[in-house]
């Protein structure tokens, strides 16, 4: 993959605010002192009056772009994971959720993919928190096209939107012309028959290697990106149990409450299909170099292809 264009999700996510805000006056971006790091800058530069620097203050943050919903702005709240999730995990739930706002919430440097900041800044939790609000819209985009996409289609949304970015560079996967972003829509991006792995963020990338490291081994695996993890694409998961029999599920997160619990859930009550959930163990992460955490803790195409592997004999 490494002649692959290579973009980190939360460069998208600048980028995308400022094409939006060429065509929306009402777009707004608020950033907790932190526009450098989460790509804002680029629309502080462009559009200096339409963004807020609150500060390290993500929980008052919250609640000032709850505020300026109501007049009509369309506000994109924008820092690490870990606060935006975390830190004002009550700000979001009750000024935003409760009330159903028209807030938007761009969270970057999520998972261990952060890399060397280490277990208290990566956080493998924000899923979870996140699609247990009422009424939130979770959004995990896999690369720099489908986090544009994401971009106008949560501005286009009316009410809460959580969009997970992270800060390593990924390979781009969607750059064909039939390409089309549907919020709750998921995309199968390879065909199979003997098991199905659906993945999420810079994981579908991965997937998709290690699918094709599965095919030497006359296994064939299909894949499909699952984008938004709420609301889930029901009726895609059931169709693949259906097809193969055989779920993995592939997140740069915590296997409890994220896109394994959302798979597991909605088989268990429509189709019961074996499901492997592939993700953070209930561990905490480390400072170390992002590709080698990923590898350590067999979040990579190799690590994916070994556990399907030894699973599928």
């Amino acid at each position: 993959m490494s002649e692959v264009k290579k973009v980190a999700t939360r460069d998208s996510y600048g980028n995308a605010l400022v094409e939006l805000g060429k065509e929306h006056e009402n777009l707004l971006v608020l950033d907790a002192d932190l526009a450098a790091a989460t790509k804002t800058g680029v629309f502080k530069k462009e559009f200096p009056e339409r963004h807020i620097d609150c500060g390290i203050a993500e929980a008052n943050m919250t609640g000032i772009a709850a505020g300026l919903s109501t007049t009509g702005f369309v506000p994109f709240v924008s820092t690490f994971a870990m606060f935006a999730a975390g830190r004002s995990f009550e700000q979001v739930r009750n000024s935003i959720g409760y009330p159903h706002l028209n807030v938007k919430i761009g969270a970057t440097h999520a998972g261990i993919s952060v890399g060397e900041d280490g277990a208290s800044h990566q956080c493998n939790e924000d899923i979870a928190l996140m699609r247990s609000i009422p009424g939130m819209v979770v959004i995990n985009p896999s690369d720099d096209v489908e986090a544009k996409a994401a971009v106008k289609a949560a501005y286009e949304h009316e009410g809460p939107v959580y969009l997970r970015f992270g800060r390593l560079a990924v390979p781009v996967i969607n750059d064909n012309a039939d390409y089309k972003f549907e919020i709750g829509k998921g995309v199968e991006l390879r065909d199979g028959k003997d098991c199905t792995i659906i993945a999420t963020g810079l994981c579908v990338c991965e997937a998709l290697e290690a699918a094709e490291k599965l095919a030497a081994d006359g296994i064939d695996a299909q894949v499909i990106n699952i984008h938004t993890i709420k609301p889930l694409d029901e009726e895609l998961v059931i169709a693949a149990a259906k097809k193969t029999g055989r779920i993995f599920t592939v997140e740069e997160h915590s296997i409890i409450g994220g896109l394994g619990a959302a798979v597991s859930e909605c088989l268990s009550e429509n189709c019961p299909t074996k499901v492997t959930r592939i993700g953070m163990n209930d561990v905490f992460g480390e400072s170390g170099p992002a590709k080698e955490l990923l590898h350590k803790y067999k979040l990579d195409a190799d690590g994916i292809y070994e556990r399907i592997a030894a699973e599928m004999k």
